[in-house]
């Protein structure tokens, strides 16, 4: 079909006139502010999470959908063989089966809410409202949905997040590099790591016990076979004692790539029992991240906590080898149909460990994947009806025992004045051993040994100088119990600290200069290896070295010199992977596990360490300044513009590439972007691609505890996932600039549902 500016105002739903629907037991109110953000107002429970599935579909359903697909691998049905792999793995994850176990263990609350938020949804695909256009462009019809979907939806969205793709890296530079220098694959860690718990503390991050690891490396490089080679979020909170209100405030942002719609959108939900305003997840009901009701606020960061381990398992004649003795394997194949092409068969193989995501088992080795998000029943949305009704930091950190979809730091403020940061998650016993590679499957030595119990999870409240600021950095010194062998660097906690210390009295209006923050920490590394090499010969290279002495270390939008560093950085990063070897190991077919390990992408985080150290047990031969003179060559010869210029993101409508005439209808526009992957304003990218953003702050808020008509927040493009809609994009301008919006301003009449 023909998709002009005619069919996208077809397909907006009425969001003014009353609805009569059959679900409800009373009447529900609905404001829309002048952002177009739902302010619902119900009696019952049930009916407050009827009217948020209802209202859901009204603006985000094509998202909705596609997200189940994608969770259900059922993707490619719509998008076609560009989904094909990724569906595939969640097919042999068994999600579908994972997600019916957890829906049928929740408790009565739980099941209550996703039963009644389901019916809104049902009910606005009965309400005989237009259908989004994309259903139109791709001539499909929406399904209905379950009770167990939105676990679906929100299982997908932390799918495998974290230490699996560390680990599958490593494993394959082993055949490449040697163990050593595999080992030296993780994220930068600033010389030092900063920590979470306690706040401000330093400590050194704990080595790889190579000794302990060789049976395992030896079993791998066997299992491989010959060498076939030839890419967070911030959050922080300021106690009574540090504000200028005399209140907590917490800030941050979630970092997470750039998808379209956004993953969130903002609600304001109430009933008698509770009344509850935050970002919430298309496809799931209440607020799983990012919220407050009357009486306490949090918001969450990736913990980086490890709760997925790779085996490498031996096979025999379709048999598992497990402590001498030979244990059937379960098998199965599943069709991916897709659009446009032939379907995609898989073979799914289980272990006792979990599902066979890398190699084949008639080779008689492959890895399994072990992970916390399928081995047990998981009962995540038991917590969500518990946090709604919180009334208190410590009865918020209660509310969450048992999450475990994925691991967060969770940060909160109460009216009482305390602030809180709990690490909720669950985290398997096992050898710090089995962070690194992948753990032999038939010795039984890496096996796990239940869970850490809730008490034991890292937690402060009320620390003594009043601040907690989370980053993806280390929550806690290494030791044990074993949590995490892969974390970020420590740049962005160590400037939001800084910047805190420098506001002891802060306010709400500060938190928009502290997310707008782009000075890089790691610059200086790089400027100091710059002042201590000799001119170059090469007239260009001396030029920018110049260029790059005098810099601020600012990632400003129009900075020139920042694109300038960027493609130095980006040029020794390349160089390494050349100069390694690892620039090739994705020819291994272990590394198709989708969306793939990206060689550029390790390097580009392991590179600062390696500078600072000296490091050049991977340069076949070259020193740093060999390195830095032909990356300053290369960087020289790049086209030079504004950095906001280079970084600007293309905003991709998942529809775009089947139908590219209609792009520009479907695509948000972008603004020039400062920042990069190390500063508070985190704006990264995939360094093999070039600088364009591909991730960033998908909103950024601030809350007032106890005032919180002066809270403030703003999402990447909009509150509507109506392409042509009024309120698609209207909140882009505001966040490209870093600035936020008023929480809870109402200013439009509301419209009813009804029974």
């Amino acid at each position: 079909m023909i998709v002009d500016a005619a069919a996208l105002r077809a397909a907006l739903p009425d969001t003014r006139s009353p609805q009569m629907l059959r679900g409800l037991d009373e009447k529900v109110v609905v404001h829309r502010d002048e952002w177009g953000i739902p302010h619902i107002k119900a009696r019952t429970e049930g009916d407050a999470h009827f009217a948020l599935g209802f209202v859901h579909a009204q603006d985000r359903l094509f998202q909705m959908e596609l997200s189940r697909r994608r969770a259900l691998g059922r993707a490619a049905e719509w998008l076609g063989a560009e989904a094909a792999e990724s569906d595939a793995l969640c097919r042999r994850l068994g999600m579908e089966a994972a997600c019916r176990r957890d829906y049928a263990a929740l408790g009565g609350e739980a099941r209550s809410m996703l039963e009644h938020y389901t019916a809104g949804v049902n009910a606005f695909l009965d309400s005989g409202a237009p259908l989004p256009v994309e259903y139109l462009m791709l001539g499909a019809a929406p399904e209905r949905w379950e009770g167990w979907h939105p676990i679906a939806v929100m299982r997908r969205l932390g799918l495998l997040m974290g230490s699996v793709w560390f680990k599958l890296a490593r494993i394959l530079a082993l055949a490449v590099v040697g163990v050593e220098n595999a080992a030296k694959l993780r994220y930068d860690d600033g010389g030092a790591e900063l920590l979470c718990i306690p706040a401000g503390a330093v400590g050194e991050r704990m080595a790889a016990d190579l000794a302990a690891l060789r049976p395992a490396i030896g079993a791998l490089l066997t299992a491989m076979g010959p060498d076939e080679t030839g890419g967070g979020s911030n959050n922080w909170a300021v106690g009574p004692g540090r504000s200028a209100t005399g209140r907590p405030i917490l800030a941050g942002d979630p970092h997470r790539a750039f998808e379209i719609p956004g993953m969130y959108t903002q609600h304001h939900l109430a009933c008698d029992e509770w009344d509850v305003i935050g970002l919430t997840v298309p496809g799931v009901p209440a607020f799983p991240h990012f919220m407050h009701n009357a009486r306490v606020a949090c918001c969450v960061t990736h913990a980086f906590v490890d709760i997925h381990d790779l085996f490498l398992e031996r096979f025999d004649d379709g048999d598992c080898l497990f402590q001498g003795r030979r244990e059937p394997v379960r098998t199965r194949t599943e069709t991916v149909s897709v659009r446009g092409g032939p379907d995609h068969v898989v073979t799914i193989w289980e272990t006792r460990r979990g599902p066979v995501v890398a190699g084949d088992p008639a080779s008689g080795a492959a890895l399994a994947l072990r992970s916390v998000q399928f081995v047990d029943t998981d009962l995540s949305f038991d917590c969500l009806p518990r946090m709604l009704r919180a009334g208190s930091v410590p009865a918020l950190f209660e509310a969450t025992r048992g999450w475990g979809l994925i691991d967060h730091n969770l940060v909160a403020g109460d009216i009482e004045g305390r602030i809180g940061h709990r690490v909720r998650a669950l985290v398997p016993r096992r050898p710090r051993e089995n962070g690194w590679f992948a753990v032999p499957g038939w010795t039984g030595e890496g096996e796990w040994e239940g869970y850490l119990p809730h008490e034991a999870m890292p937690e402060v409240i009320d620390p003594e100088d009043g601040i907690i600021v989370t980053a993806n950095n280390r929550v806690v010194a290494d030791g044990e119990p074993y949590l995490c062998t892969d974390c970020h660097p420590p740049y962005r906690a160590a400037r939001i600290v800084e910047l805190l210390r420098s506001l002891p009295r802060f306010r709400v209006d500060d938190a928009a200069a502290v997310h707008a923050d782009v000075l890089s920490r790691n610059a200086a590394l790089f400027q100091g290896r710059l002042r201590g090499l000799s001119v170059p010969a090469n007239a260009a290279a001396a030029s920018l070295r110049e260029k790059l002495l005098g810099w601020d270390g600012r990632m400003d939008a129009g900075s020139a010199a920042a694109g300038h560093y960027n493609a130095l950085r980006r040029a020794m990063t390349d160089i390494l992977a050349r100069r390694s070897g690892l620039a090739g190991m994705t020819a291994h077919p272990w590394a198709a596990v989708p969306p793939g390990v990206s060689p550029t992408g390790n390097l580009w985080w392991a590179l600062p360490t390696l500078l600072r150290n000296d490091d050049t047990g991977m340069l076949d031969g070259w020193s740093w300044d060999d390195v830095l003179r032909s990356a300053l060559e290369a960087a020289a010869a790049a086209p030079a513009s504004p950095w906001g210029e280079e970084h600007r993101p293309a905003f991709r409508h998942p529809l775009s590439a089947l139908f590219p005439d209609a792009a520009p209808l479907l695509d948000p526009p972008s603004m020039p972007l400062g920042g990069d992957g190390d500063t508070v304003m985190a704006v990264g990218l995939a360094p093999a691609a070039g600088p364009t953003a591909t991730y960033g702050s998908l909103c950024r808020y601030v809350m007032d505890v106890g005032d919180w008509e002066e809270s403030r927040w703003a999402v990447f493009h909009g509150a509507s996932g109506h392409p042509g809609g009024p309120h698609y994009c209207d909140q882009a301008t505001e966040w490209a600039a870093c600035r936020m919006v008023p929480i809870c301003l109402v200013v439009r009449p509301p419209w009813q549902l009804q029974r």
